[in-house]
């Protein structure tokens, strides 16, 4: 089964803009399967029959969009999931923004070992001339998408924005130069602007921290040796794939693949606070905290991550699920929920173009979140 990304670079900017705003199911090449796996198991508190109740909606209602895969774990273990025709355990899945959380973590690592500093100015060269402000930039300003720089999401028409153009035309070659080359468009640390660019900025300096070629083959192999050795491998993601551009810098913040499990085993990380399946800590927990720790600019936003707050910007379903729930959220209605006090994960990647239709996806997954206590 070919990768959604591969289908975009050969179809070019017009299939890529029907993904971005939905007419994109011809993104996926489908195998024929006429019985796609369909597994649950009852849980101490949560009957086969009720998980079954909250997630065929998810798959049989139109007003949901497309979902094809949904998956849910108690305490590390799958008891429940579902796939759409086509796509099964082994099918490889594209994040969209949830590609951002993963950076995130690999970003808490670098801190870790002390390549970068939360709170002092990024080593941009772009920046580095005197007098110019974007100088002052840090790296928690980055991550919780409060950096200043102008950058426009969402494009109207959607071809217009920064993000398609980044992506897909005149920015495609350098991703991160495109978004370093942005001006300030506000003080830094003043407004939540949520921007792609600002985690692609992130993966080009993590890269630099690993090598000082600008050779395209040698980035991405010094940023695919780190990710394979310090989250892929001991974090149990065999399946997790990023997707590099022309100037070999991994596309941090859109195009990631893995299956719905590993998907799965990526918000456990969270929830275990950066221990991994066997137990061992990959990731510090201070830095879980700092990824979970509202930031001061949007209380329901993280760094490069969703809180369940209430917020005039906020991705989750505030007083539908639990305070304490956090998620990785991707265009198009793609979706990791983690609710700590539940002890639950859930994963749903789908197509979901249409605002009404993400809206009846969050209420579907709330329901399903409400069945388990805690």
């Amino acid at each position: 089964m070919k990768r959604e990304w591969n289908s975009v670079k050969r179809l070019g900017l017009g299939v890529a803009v029907a993904a971005l705003v939905g007419a994109g199911g011809m993104l996926s090449v489908r195998a024929a399967d006429p019985q796609p796996l369909y597994r649950v198991s009852s849980d101490a508190v949560v009957s086969e029959t009720a998980l079954r109740a909250a997630i065929d909606p998810l798959f049989d209602e139109a007003d949901m969009g497309d979902t094809r895969a949904l998956l849910v774990m108690r305490d590390g273990q799958v008891i429940a999931e579902r796939y759409a025709p086509g796509f099964g355990p082994d099918t490889k899945l594209l994040s969209w923004s949830i590609a951002k959380s993963v950076t995130a973590v690999l970003v808490g690592l670098m801190v870790s070992d002390g390549r970068l500093a939360l709170d002092s100015p990024v080593p941009v060269d772009a920046w580095r001339q005197p007098g110019d402000p974007r100088g002052r930039i840090t790296l928690r300003q980055l991550l919780t998408m409060t950096s200043g720089l102008d950058h426009v999401e969402d494009g109207d028409p959607l071809p217009a924005g920064d993000t398609v153009r980044m992506l897909f035309t005149d920015g495609a070659q350098d991703m991160s130069g495109f978004a370093e080359a942005k001006p300030l468009a506000h003080a830094p640390g003043s407004t939540f602007s949520y921007s792609t660019g600002s985690t692609m900025i992130l993966t080009d300096l993590m890269t630099r921290m690993l090598t000082n070629s600008d050779d395209p083959d040698a980035r991405r192999r010094a940023m695919q040796m780190f990710i394979d050795g310090r989250l892929k491998a001991p974090g149990r993601l065999p399946s997790l794939t990023p997707e590099y551009d022309a100037a070999g810098t991994m596309i941090g913040g859109s195009i990631v693949h893995m299956t719905a499990r590993d998907y799965g085993r990526f918000g456990e990380l969270l929830r275990r606070h950066g221990r991994s399946p066997t137990g061992h800590q990959i990731l510090p927990e201070k830095w879980i905290d700092i990824m979970t720790t509202p930031s001061a600019r949007n209380p329901a936003y993280g760094a490069h991550l969703w809180l369940n707050r209430e917020s005039s910007e906020s991705a989750l379903m505030p007083g539908q699920a639990p305070a304490s729930l956090f998620g990785c959220v991707g265009h198009n209605g793609q979706y990791i929920l983690v609710s700590p006090s539940q002890r639950l994960t859930i994963v749903r990647i789908g197509m979901s173009p249409h605002k009404e239709q993400r809206v009846a996806v969050k209420t579907a997954l709330a329901r399903l979140i409400g069945l388990f206590p805690g």
